[in-house]
């Protein structure tokens, strides 16, 4: 079949008409091809709910305004320490960068698959479409989801299900497979032509939703497991602030960019030592992890180069614990610290 059409369908059966009470639970990330699942499945009659996933790598405000434009129930369910600890060693490695896309999906169909059984649900779906990603959803990666998960039989691909093994409700009757699509390959137009026949106006980018496909992030995402593999939640949130520095001995500073970077690290210091100007503009800046006078200085400094006052001498004030203390510094140039940044 050629890529990037849609195979139209034929000798459409009545058999949606007698299925009414089908439930499906559909993944659902807000991007195009998650609405258009969701949209095939209930062009025949199918009940949908969708499922969204919270961890410290995505959140659900793309998918919560996906179901408003679907008008359909969206389920949200926080993951981060289960996905924390896959993403520390996922068992099929890393994408490009620190994204395990293939066991990222596999733990989402699972957990979706334990709520489909114990809620009621027929069939879990997802947006997915054969061949669209290269190394996430050619055919191999696409059955090892389906067998990690556990689901095999009950997970369906609407927008790619008949060039896929048919699901046991497809079998059964219960979902009409000749309603389903054929999508395949990298061309967006077939959605883009499916989206003007739904009316589906809003939709999310199909990238930039997952922290763990940008390259900064993910550089420092592994520089963090690296000198902390204990690393919690709080410690990625952490990583999303300002300008980050790896000093010599394993400690960290990082460095406000902007007033709303100021205004997070300073809620987020407890139990850290916090570091900013006392009186002229400047960063807040954290210093983490163990460390001596000499690591401390050094952050003194990088706080001083980062303030936006240009004086011989510059005020810098350190709270930790309940202590407070301040030490006048020399401002000197931000290179001197560039090759300790991450």
């Amino acid at each position: 079949m050629p890529r990037g059409k849609i195979h139209k369908n034929v000798n459409r059966s009545d058999t949606a008409m007698k299925n009414k009470k089908i439930k499906a639970l559909s993944l659902l990330s807000g991007g195009l091809d998650s609405l258009l699942a969701v949209k095939v499945l209930q062009e025949q009659g199918i009940e949908v709910d969708g499922i969204s996933f919270v961890s410290p790598f995505f959140g659900a405000d793309k998918a919560e305004k996906g179901a408003r434009e679907l008008d359909i129930k969206l389920i949200v369910k926080d993951i981060t320490d289960e996905h924390l600890k896959m993403v520390k060693a996922p068992p099929h490695g890393y994408g490009r960068y620190m994204n395990p896309c293939i066991d990222c999906h596999a733990m989402m169909v699972r957990m979706a698959g334990e709520i489909m059984r114990s809620e009621g649900f027929d069939v879990v779906a997802t947006g997915e479409v054969l061949g669209e990603r290269p190394m996430s959803q050619n055919l191999a990666s696409l059955n090892i989801v389906e067998r990690d998960a556990g689901m095999k039989g009950y997970l369906l691909r609407p927008l790619s299900a008949k060039l896929l093994e048919p699901t046991i409700p497809e079998l059964d009757g219960r979902i009409d497979r000749t309603m389903l699509l054929a999508i395949e390959g990298r061309s967006r137009k077939p959605q883009f032509e499916l989206a003007k026949k739904y009316e589906i106006k809003s939709f999310e980018q199909p990238a930039g939703g997952c922290r763990l496909t940008d390259p900064e992030f993910s550089k420092r995402l592994e520089d963090l497991f690296k000198f902390n593999p204990n690393a919690n939640g709080e410690d990625v949130e952490l990583l999303k602030l300002g300008r980050h520095f790896r000093l010599p001995t394993g400690a960290k500073v990082i460095v406000g960019r902007d007033e709303k970077d100021n205004m997070e690290i300073e809620k987020r210091r407890k139990n850290l030592c916090l570091i900013r100007p006392k009186t002229d503009p400047g960063p807040s800046c954290l210093l983490i992890g163990s460390h001596d006078e000499k690591d401390l200085d050094s952050a003194i400094e990088i706080c001083a180069a980062f303030s936006d006052l240009r004086e011989e001498g510059i005020i810098i004030e350190i709270v930790h614990d309940s202590k407070q203390s301040t030490k006048q510094v020399k401002q000197v140039s931000r290179q001197n610290f560039e090759k300790l940044r991450i």
